[in-house]
């Protein structure tokens, strides 16, 4: 439990200074404006008091117990400091300082130095080189921190790796009059990590919405264990900084380098439940929601308006995000003719007219609460200067409260108005998540739209299979380490495929021009033949493929070609493969990502995943609904159907192709690069023509 750090009684400032504008003087002034409850003892052997509190030369002479401790002081002294926090009691340690890891080997060497000391006595390290905490709730008030903004009491808890991203996002939520719980930002992590202050979060009653930004994870497998379990339980709200750095490291695969920088991050995301979102304005908006609005069972909304045009954007940002805008039953729109003003438009968008007050907004709400096609309720509402606003604003909240179907608001109003500033407080007192453009307020009903489907869908659990020789497998992989090869030959790919299963056009692996041919005499015509060495990567750029040879002569003459052109790369061997043209072809690929497992990559394969890129990524083991999403999330989805007189491919055989490569890289995690490309898809079969594995 992080309770020391996030619930504190007594705070001591070590470094406290008399100085206005030090970043010990700012904390001991937040924690005093902001209302700290608890006991605060500012450390300064030189000063009195800071601030008119009493100041105190060292721990030792703090009369009570401390439980949080603020280190603001140049880091060579930082290690002896977390000592004496030791002895004193202290359970949880705030390193505003830098100077540590982020400023090379020296300061890596006094970060081990205190990390070692707080791990001596059970003292938690929040930072270094960081902001701090603030905890808001009114019965405590504890602002460790050392930035301006001086959030609400509310439900929603801020994490940031980076404070300025963090305090640009409390900010952005106090702009919006929208209150927070806890608020974090780590910086280094050295000791309390992400993760677990995600934990806490989750295991804290009165969060109700969790939003993170990080760059990245240094334990990623701890990340998706943690996020797995409080995404399940309430709604976190992400954003990955990062997502366009250019050229991913080298990498001699397909999927290495498609792989780009960071995807695992996105990855754990979708695979947890986890919100994820590139606009740092429109995560925050969408928290507001989250706070106060249930989930929407289903994406079927439905629109009330008191002005056109409105109505028209947010429709198209509604369907855009993937929300439906279905016709309204008979028999609401039988409830609606009796309520509403004849000129008013019953369909779906609700046009309940300008001219509209509160029975016409309520009565409209109340319909649309009572359809069972609808799941939730996307209202534009202009304050027209003839109409009582505040009494459609008392409408809208009260149907809000009920807290049936999620609902929010696009408030068009003029704000220089003491009118309609009430009409807004009313608004912001009951709970209404309001915005000011249709765009914004539609974007926030599809991030409730689409969280609702991440909880409502079910991934399952990784399928097994009979048959599987994992011990030949990993047999083939040792000898090859033994050898000191980390690039597996055709022979030893093809075996391990064999050994899961995975269908393979059938091969033979020769080392002359006469036994190519009795290999081909047995495959069966037309063949493949191609160059076996570990040496030479992209085989068909060298010349070491020749596709669809008929006959003995051509396979011949193909096999002393590539003697001759290739023989600088020492004795060489040949695959010779049954050629299988007219399929479409596919990729299935894996790369090791850090900490985390294998990367399973599923596209367009052939040439085509080098000019068209159209691929995605799950993280292994890949369930049966992971996989089947990955043939439906590429861009090309349509060609596996097959389009224009073309034969569509047995999906079903692809999916179970994906689910025996993730189980294969279960079993085998020293494989770092695979790829299957191309694989040859038909209306019937699925085959593996080409594979390469780096181990």
């Amino acid at each position: 439990m992080l309770d020391a750090l996030f619930k504190p009684k007594a705070v001591a400032i070590i470094g406290a200074s008399t100085k206005e504008l030090s970043i010990g003087n700012v904390i001991t002034k937040n924690l005093q404006t902001y209302g700290y409850k608890g006991k605060i003892y500012p450390l300064n052997p030189n000063a009195p008091d800071i601030r008119g509190i009493k100041a105190y030369k060292s721990l030792d002479e703090i009369p009570g117990e401390v439980d949080l401790a603020h280190v603001i002081i140049p880091s060579k002294f930082v290690p002896q400091t977390i000592e004496e926090c030791g002895k004193k009691g202290i359970k949880a340690v705030i390193i505003n300082s830098a100077g540590f890891s982020e400023m090379g080997e020296e300061g890596e060497k006094l970060q081990e130095e205190f990390l070692a000391t707080a791990k001596k006595y059970g003292v938690r390290i929040f930072g270094p080189n960081c902001q701090g905490i603030i905890n808001s709730d009114p019965d405590l008030k504890a602002y460790c921190n050392f930035t301006f903004t001086y959030p609400e009491p509310g439900s929603i808890s801020v994490v940031a790796l980076s404070g300025g991203v963090g305090a640009l996002i409390m900010q952005a939520l106090f702009d919006l009059g929208i209150g927070q719980r806890f608020y974090a930002s780590n910086g280094n992590a050295s000791d309390i990590s992400i993760p677990e202050i995600v934990q806490y979060y989750g295991q804290d009653d009165g969060t109700k919405a969790v939003i993170l930004y990080t760059e990245g994870f240094s334990n990623p497998r701890e990340f998706l264990e943690v996020a797995r379990e409080v995404s399940a339980k309430k709604p976190i709200l992400a954003m990955k900084a990062g997502r366009t750095e250019q050229g991913a490291k080298a990498a001699s695969s397909h999927t290495g380098s498609l792989a780009g920088v960071d995807i695992a991050t996105e990855l754990i995301f979708e695979k947890t439940g986890i919100l994820s979102f590139t606009d740092e304005g429109e995560m925050v908006r969408a928290a507001w929601a989250f706070s106060s609005q249930p989930i929407p069972a289903g994406n079927r909304v439905g629109l009330i308006t008191n002005t056109g045009g409105p109505a028209v954007i947010a429709t198209d940002v509604l369907v855009d995000c993937g929300l439906d805008v279905p016709k309204i039953s008979d028999k609401s729109i039988e409830k609606l003719k009796q309520t509403q003003f004849p000129e008013a438009a019953l369909e779906n968008p609700i046009d309940v007219v300008a001219t509209a007050g509160g029975p016409q907004f309520r009565a409209a709400m109340d319909v649309l609460l009572e359809d069972e096609g609808i799941d939730s309720i996307f209202i534009n509402f202009v304050t027209a200067p003839f109409t009582d606003t505040d009494a459609v604003a008392r409408e809208i909240v009260e149907v809000s409260r009920q807290a049936k179907k999620p609902l929010v608001c696009n408030f068009m109003t003029d704000l220089s108005k003491e009118r309609y500033r009430k009409t807004m407080s009313i608004l912001k007192e009951g709970g209404v998540p309001f915005y000011a453009n249709p765009s914004d307020a539609a974007k926030v009903l599809g991030a409730l739209t689409r969280y609702g489907q991440l909880q409502h869908r079910d991934i399952g659990q990784p399928e097994t299979f009979s048959g599987i020789d994992a011990a030949r497998a990993a047999s083939i992989i040792e000898q090859a380490r033994k050898a000191g090869r980390d690039i597996l030959s055709a022979s030893d790919v093809y075996s391990i495929f064999e050994a899961y299963g995975l269908p393979v056009a059938p091969w033979e692996v020769v080392e002359s021009a006469a036994d190519a041919v009795d290999a081909a005499d047995r495959i069966g015509y037309p063949v493949v033949v191609k160059v076996d060495s570990e040496e030479i990567d992209h085989k068909s750029d060298m010349g070491g493929v020749v596709i669809n040879l008929k006959s003995a002569g051509e396979v011949r003459a193909a096999v002393e070609k590539m003697q001759g052109a290739l023989g600088q790369f020492g004795k060489l061997k040949f695959l010779v493969q049954k050629f299988l043209p007219g399929g479409r072809e596919l990729i299935i690929g894996a790369t090791a990502a850090q900490d985390l497992g294998h990367l399973v990559m599923f596209g367009l394969g052939g040439i085509y995943v080098e000019v068209l890129k159209d691929v995605v990524f799950k993280i292994a083991p890949v369930t049966r609904y992971e996989a089947q999403e990955m043939l439906k999330s590429i861009k090309t989805t349509a060609l596996l159907d097959g389009i224009r007189g073309e034969k569509g491919i047995d999906k079903e055989k692809v999916v179970d192709l994906i689910q025996r490569i993730s189980l294969l890289l279960t079993d085998l995690p020293m494989i770092q690069e695979m790829d299957l490309n191309p694989i040859m898809a038909f209306e019937d079969a699925v085959y593996a023509v080409d594979g390469r594995i780096r181990i």
